[in-house]
């Protein structure tokens, strides 16, 4: 089926940081109450909106899937869709973020060994993609962002910013997605189309 997308799918970038703040303070304020699920949620979601992954290749990290050398930073998918893997480089914000996770993770007793799941569930396991669903629509509701949003609008949001920041690179686009066909990726250049944006602006006053 073909990816179908309009202006809709995306968070602009005041809803972005707004989702972000509120996400952040929740977590910041987790720690101190000795919580955990606020402080995953926002390993969750900066993971969305900051790398694309889908919500089935996030619950399915673990430990030894996150590079951080020196000179590097990405996030190995092991097992995307149709069972491809691929490498998704991170920049600096969500490095730093999975450097203070991975220290959190440590100071609470959780394993952090390299087949350790990165967000698990309360019990250990792997969190269920109905868990982040519900999850994002809290976090959203509570950074009151429009309903039609739901956590897969990350992955949308990413590759649009993505698009826009890399001078309208498709094929590095295609990469940090992993999608098998350039024609799949190409739906966000036909949606976010400069031509668009210029052609409307120049019409007649």
């Amino acid at each position: 089926m073909a990816l179908e997308l309009t202006q809709e799918d995306f968070m602009t970038m005041a809803q972005v940081r707004q989702l972000k703040t509120m996400a952040r303070r929740a977590a910041d304020e987790a720690r101190k109450r000795g919580r955990t699920g606020p402080v995953r949620d926002w390993m969750i979601l900066h993971i969305a909106l900051d790398a694309g992954l889908r919500v089935s290749e996030i619950v399915s990290l673990r430990m030894g899937d996150i590079l951080l050398d020196p000179s590097h930073a990405a996030i190995i998918v092991r097992n995307g869709k149709g069972g491809r893997q691929r490498g998704v480089d991170i920049g600096q914000p969500l490095r730093e973020h999975l450097r203070e996770y991975i220290e959190w993770k440590e100071a609470i007793g959780e394993s952090t060994a390299p087949d350790a799941y990165l967000v698990p569930s309360p019990q250990g396991g792997e969190l269920t993609r109905q868990a982040v669903y519900l999850m994002f629509k809290r976090m959203a509701a509570r950074a009151d962002l429009p309903e039609r949003f739901t956590i897969h609008s990350c992955r949308h949001t990413y590759a649009s910013m993505l698009y826009r920041s890399s001078r309208y690179n498709l094929r590095l686009v295609q990469k940090q997605l992993g999608h098998a066909s350039i024609r799949t990726t190409q739906v966000y250049a036909d949606v976010l189309s400069e031509d668009a944006w210029e052609a409307v602006n120049s019409l007649p006053q």
